[in-house]
């Protein structure tokens, strides 16, 4: 099969390689995405079936494109989202291969040219962009062995409520997958158990704006670095049902029994930590500084938005924070199911080149790493706090796109 030679090779058609296509094509760059699947794949088949975006559309989209068949103010729906990506992939008439591995990327001795091994054969490029994005290997902590009596699955398989055998279900992970996935299992009529860690939880709306609005104007979109001690913190958030603030408090008025952090397990007993009403506060403090530094913004600006002191009031803590559970036996508990919705690892193996830092992370200033013509794009914080979401994908492309062009 003879050799086949592109200017720039993207590994991966989610919203990160249409991007950069798209922004090389304007640029007149030769460019080919290769896609191990379809287009937008993760939304396809790695979501759960009821999944919304976290954003509304007006906000998680392209600025270049609008949905086109919902509401601005609606939350897309995962079919809506695959359909946005493949008409915007058709509009931009983008050069996509799909149902083509990656197996290895590694330098030429003699050129300043990357070979890259597929099952579409191989090929030269002189530029090599890992869109694959940062949900790539389900994380599942070993703190329960797979021979305990119980099912255990991540956040990644799990697609609706009938799927899980019957009984109660501990969901372990309170990011805006965890609570989403624990909150339809609480609506279906199911026992839940919700293990919660550090996390943010923002406003849904204030005074008549979503959170996605607030963040922009407060400039934290545009943040570089997370704030020291948050680099692993969750955000909770959800747009599911029209959207609505997350308020661990309601779920657990509604019969969800909180926990903390998941310790461990010995004979059928799972333990954990005594962090949980530590966490509930500190999430309660993230959505309290929102507001005041949201309502600081409308009086320096002296914009005309209706006040909602109501947003301020915190519950009481219920039984479950006050008195918290240090361990639940799974067999009293009738507990048949655990879903880790404990995120990803990024996998890299595939990328044989020397853009690495000693910990195996990605060595890269706004996505270019150190390898030359090696770029990384779609991770979290690449440039800035919105980086791995849909617009700031766009924009980190669009600096990516230049870099290479600047590069030849």
């Amino acid at each position: 099969m003879p050799i086949i030679h592109v200017d720039t090779l993207i590994v991966g058609a989610g919203q990160a390689g249409l991007a950069i296509s798209a922004h090389l094509g304007t640029l007149g760059v030769e460019n080919i995405v290769l896609e191990r699947h379809r287009i937008a794949e993760a939304w396809r088949t790695a979501r759960w079936d009821s999944l919304v975006a976290n954003g509304p559309a007006w906000h998680d989209r392209f600025p270049d494109k609008e949905f086109d068949d919902i509401d601005g103010d609606a939350f897309a729906s995962k079919e809506s989202v695959t359909r946005y990506f493949e008409s915007y992939a058709e509009e931009k008439s983008l050069s996509i291969k799909t149902g083509v591995d990656v197996h290895r990327v590694a330098p030429l001795d003699t050129e300043a040219v990357y070979s890259v091994e597929t099952s579409d054969g191989t090929y030269h490029t002189r530029n090599i962009v890992a869109a694959t994005g940062p949900f790539q290997i389900p994380v599942m902590p070993p703190v329960i062995p797979q021979t305990a009596p119980v099912a255990q699955i991540h956040s990644q398989a799990y697609y609706a409520p009938n799927q899980l055998e019957p009984g109660a279900v501990l969901v372990v992970g309170a990011g805006s997958s965890g609570t989403q996935i624990a909150d339809e299992l609480l609506q279906s009529g199911r026992e839940v158990y919700l293990s919660i860690g550090p996390h943010d939880r923002p406003p849904r709306r204030y005074r008549g704006q979503d959170f996605c609005y607030w963040l922009g104007v407060l400039g934290k979109w545009e943040m570089k670095t997370p704030p020291v001690g948050k680099e692993h913190v969750t955000i909770a958030v959800s747009g599911a049902n029209g959207g609505h603030t997350v308020d661990f408090r309601r779920l657990a008025a509604q019969g969800m029994k909180l926990l903390g952090m998941t310790k461990g397990y010995e004979n059928g007993i799972v333990s954990f930590h005594s962090d949980l009403a530590d966490n509930i506060a500190a999430g309660d403090a993230s959505y309290l500084s929102l507001l005041d530094e949201a309502d600081a913004y409308v009086a320096e600006n002296g914009l005309d938005l209706p006040e909602e002191p109501e947003a301020k009031i915190i519950d009481p803590d219920p039984e479950c924070v006050s008195n918290p559970i240090s361990e639940i036996d799974l067999a009293d508990a009738g507990i048949k199911t655990v879903i880790w919705a404990t995120g990803y690892r990024q996998d890299f193996s595939w990328l044989d080149v020397d853009a690495f830092d000693q910990n195996g992370n990605p060595d890269h200033h706004r996505g270019a790493s150190k390898a030359p013509g090696v770029y990384f794009l779609g991770l979290p914080w690449l440039s800035m706090r919105g980086s791995s979401f849909i617009w700031g994908v766009y924009e980190d492309a669009k600096y990516l796109a230049q870099h290479i062009v600047e590069r030849q």
